[in-house]
């Protein structure tokens, strides 16, 4: 198990329990006893004067602390409490890396396609060494419209099936607000991948609305809600009609008024996105080398992906590893409606695959909490980055399975791991090299760098090929055998 259990523990009934039952109250009188608490000034547990009056004299008595509001009432906590110390630590030098860079950097813009961005990074690699490039991107755009698509496409396949359920149920409530989010996961992009293939970006460009999402976005999700309601109250007519119609005709009816539907999203994405080339439709091609040598490719997005995508490692053979301390470890879990499939286990797991991964020449794809303890600018994932407890004399106590339950952190972002820094002395890791998808003015050129610390508390999933994954996890991925987790579960949020 994780650091704590999923399930509260039972009560003790019987006999053979009282003894460790009795205990365990003592122990809990005597705690209780230790913590020298005053009684309430509120009766009702309402804020009081008194409750001002008191916290103001603990303050008045510590310098630091009046120190603080001297400072801090004008000025950034985050840039007034950046530790000098980390900073100074966490230079960007790796003694470990793949032994092919990649470039420009890319930038994802106003959108939440990071995790689209993520994937496209690691294709290149393969794809920029087979024909001898310096300069390539993937279509990010290509991608994002068919996922959309999808999402649309699937939020109303759910509408159907769960027509019968009333509107403010949790589960029809929850979809109908996480409907097309920008992000996924990496069954996701894997599926889109095996489906459509993948495009050089001049083929399919970016366009302003998959640069900038939300207004497209927003009307989309007003379409699609409106749609929804369509089809529910069609159920609702065809199921209560004078005369029986089957299930079969009621679906049939559905799914036809469905597609009816889905064509005003197509025609608002097309205009918005622009047409992108069908899977099996050709496209021409034209390119230079690094040499500066003029070169054509013809066919058609599925070969293109076939063709360089990948080289010995495929996506779809690939896997999630992820680190859940709330969950048993050594399982496979999925969440329901979202449909991807991870292997829970120990985070030095997770670290171990970087390690080989990189080792091997393989950029990592990854899956984390990028807004914890991070700075943007100087481009440091650090645990130690803001001096926050000794400038408000607090600590800060949760652990990595209670930010989960409580919605303090959950994966937020996906970016791709190219380096590592070794320790000479144990071999391992004490910081990582990170390409992120926020432009090159971001970080150092584009480049973050993580440290081991930071990995622990706010990396929660690595992927990673079968060829070099643990035997044993591959074992458990393979099994099928799978823990349903709900749709809201925190392990199911897209990056």
């Amino acid at each position: 198990m994780g650091t704590a259990s999923s399930k509260p523990t039972a009560v003790a009934t019987t006999s053979s329990n009282d003894e460790k039952s009795h205990g365990t109250l003592n122990e809990v009188t005597s705690s209780l006893a230790s913590l020298h608490l005053k009684s309430p000034s509120s009766a009702d547990g309402s804020l009081t004067l008194g409750n001002i009056d008191s916290w103001e004299s603990y303050v008045a008595s510590q310098p630091k602390l009046e120190l603080a509001r001297t400072i801090l009432n004008h000025s950034n906590i985050r840039s007034a409490l950046a530790s000098r110390s980390a900073t100074v630590a966490d230079v960007h030098v790796f003694n470990t890396e793949v032994d092919f860079k990649t470039g420009p950097i890319t930038n994802q813009k106003s959108s939440g396609r990071c995790w689209l961005f993520a994937t496209t990074n690691v294709l290149r690699y393969n794809i920029m060494k087979k024909l001898n490039l310096d300069d390539f991107q993937l279509s990010q755009s290509y991608l994002f419209f068919w996922d959309k698509l999808n999402k649309s496409n699937y939020y109303l396949e759910l509408a159907i099936q769960h027509a019968d359920l009333p509107l403010d149920d949790r589960l029809v409530y929850y979809l109908s607000d996480e409907l097309i989010s920008d992000g996924g996961q990496w069954d996701m992009v894997v599926n889109l991948l095996e489906t459509y293939g993948v495009v050089p970006q001049p083929i399919h460009p970016e366009s302003l609305h998959s640069s900038l999402s939300s207004p497209i976005n927003t009307l989309l999700k007003t379409k699609l809600r409106e749609h929804a309601l369509i089809l529910r109250s069609l159920s609702s007519s065809l199921r209560s009609s004078p005369r029986p119609v089957s299930e079969e005709t009621i679906l049939r009816t559905l799914r036809s008024k469905k597609e009816e539907l889905m064509k005003e999203i197509y025609v608002v994405m097309t205009a918005t996105l622009g047409v992108p080339p069908k899977p099996d439709e050709k496209f021409v091609w034209d390119y230079y080398d690094k040499d500066g040598k003029a070169a054509t490719w013809s066919g058609t997005p599925l070969q293109f992906y076939k063709t360089f995508g990948y080289d010995k490692y495929s996506p779809s053979d690939s896997f999630s590893l992820i680190n859940d301390p709330r969950n048993a470890y050594n399982k496979l879990y999925t969440v329901d409606k979202l449909g991807n499939i991870y292997v829970n286990t120990q985070v030095e797991n997770l670290k171990d695959a970087v390690v080989k991964l990189v080792k091997a020449g393989q950029p990592v794809f990854f899956g984390c909490d990028v807004g914890q303890f991070s700075d943007r600018d100087a481009g440091i994932m650090d645990t130690a980055l803001y001096e926050y407890e000794n400038a408000f004399d607090i600590k800060l106590g949760l652990s990595k399975a209670d930010r989960l339950r409580t919605n303090e952190s959950s994966m937020t972002h996906a970016m791709v791991i190219s380096g590592v820094y070794l320790d000479p002395a144990t071999g391992k890791p004490l910081r990582y090299k990170v390409e992120n998808s926020w432009g090159e003015t971001a970080g150092e050129k584009g480049y973050f760098v993580m440290t081991d610390a930071w990995f622990e508390q706010f990396v929660y999933q690595v992927v990673v090929p079968k060829a070099l994954a643990p035997k044993d996890l591959v074992k458990v991925f393979e099994s099928g055998e799978k823990t349903v987790l709900p749709p809201w579960d925190p392990m199911g949020s897209l990056a």
